[in-house]
C-alpha cells in the first residue's frame, strides 16, 4: 500500500469505516457502467466503498483514496465491523430521518453495509495497489492523471468540521487530478440542511472556468441527500 507522510496518519479511533456498494454508487452519482468504460476513476474518498473492488473485477479501471489506508488491512477490517454495529444502534433512534425504500429495514441496510466492507477489506488485502493512503486536501497523484473523479459523503456533509477554506482547497486539489469530470454526493450536511455555501462555491468553480449543475440522482437514503454537484473540468 502507498504510504503518505507518517505524520499524516489519523488515529484509527477518529476514523469512521463504514463504506457504500457498488450499486449504490451507481444510483448515487446516476452512473452506467457503460459511462465508466475506458475510463480512469478516482474515489476520493473510498472508505470501505466495494466500488473499487467490484468495478474492478467487471474490467474499469478504479483507484480508491483515503486518509483510513495508512492503517493495517485488518485493523481497518476490525473497525468497520464495529463501526457498522454502532451505525445500526443508532439507526434504530433514528429511522425517520431516513427513507427505506432502498434497504426496506435496519437488517438490510446492516448486510448491504457489511457486505461492502468485505468486499473492500478483501480487495486491500489481495490488489493493495489500488488503495492510496492520502490526507486532504492534499492528493500524491500527476496533474489530470484521473478522467472522472467521485467524491461520497465527505465535502459538505461534515460542514460543522470542515470549513469553507477546507472545501475550497480541496476543490482545487480534485480538479487538478481530474480531466473530465468530477461528481460529489450528497448536496446536504449531516443535519439534513443544503451546504450553506454551495451557491459560493458553484460560483468559485463556475469562475474557474467549470460547468457545474445541480443534479438530482435516483437514491435517496437520508431524507433529502438526492442530489449531486457535477462539474465538468474545462482544460
Amino acid at each position: 500500500m502507498s504510504k503518505t507522510d507518517q505524520n499524516t496518519k489519523l488515529d484509527l479511533n477518529r476514523i469512521i469505516f463504514i463504506g457504500r456498494t457498488y450499486q449504490e454508487y451507481l444510483k448515487m452519482f446516476s452512473l452506467s457502467e457503460s459511462d465508466l468504460q475506458g475510463k480512469q476513476i478516482l474515489d476520493c474518498p473510498g472508505g470501505a466503498c466495494s466500488f473499487t473492488a467490484v468495478g474492478n473485477k467487471l474490467g474499469l479501471d478504479i483507484t480508491a483514496c483515503d486518509i483510513a489506508y495508512d492503517h493495517s488491512v485488518e485493523s481497518l477490517k476490525q473497525k468497520g465491523l464495529q463501526d457498522i454495529e454502532h451505525a445500526m444502534e443508532h439507526m434504530e433512534k433514528a429511522k425517520s430521518n431516513y427513507k427505506w425504500d432502498y434497504f426496506k429495514d435496519i437488517e438490510g441496510l446492516r448486510k448491504s453495509r457489511l457486505s461492502a466492507l468485505h468486499d473492500c477489506t478483501n480487495d486491500m488485502e489481495n490488489s493493495n495497489d489500488r488503495y492510496i493512503a492520502v490526507n486532504l486536501p492534499t492528493l500524491p497523484f500527476k496533474g489530470g492523471e484521473f478522467d472522472i473523479l467521485l467524491s461520497a459523503h465527505f465535502l459538505f456533509m461534515y460542514a460543522d468540521q470542515l470549513d469553507y477554506s477546507f472545501h475550497i482547497e480541496t476543490l482545487d486539489e480534485l480538479l487538478r487530478v481530474t480531466k473530465e469530470e468530477i461528481r460529489i454526493f450528497p448536496l446536504i450536511d449531516l443535519a439534513g440542511k443544503r451546504y450553506e455555501h454551495l451557491d459560493k462555491i458553484i460560483s468559485y468553480l463556475t469562475a474557474e472556468g467549470c460547468e457545474v449543475e445541480e443534479v438530482n440522482v435516483p437514491y435517496e437514503f437520508q431524507a433529502s441527500a438526492n442530489s449531486m454537484l457535477k462539474i465538468k473540468v474545462k482544460r
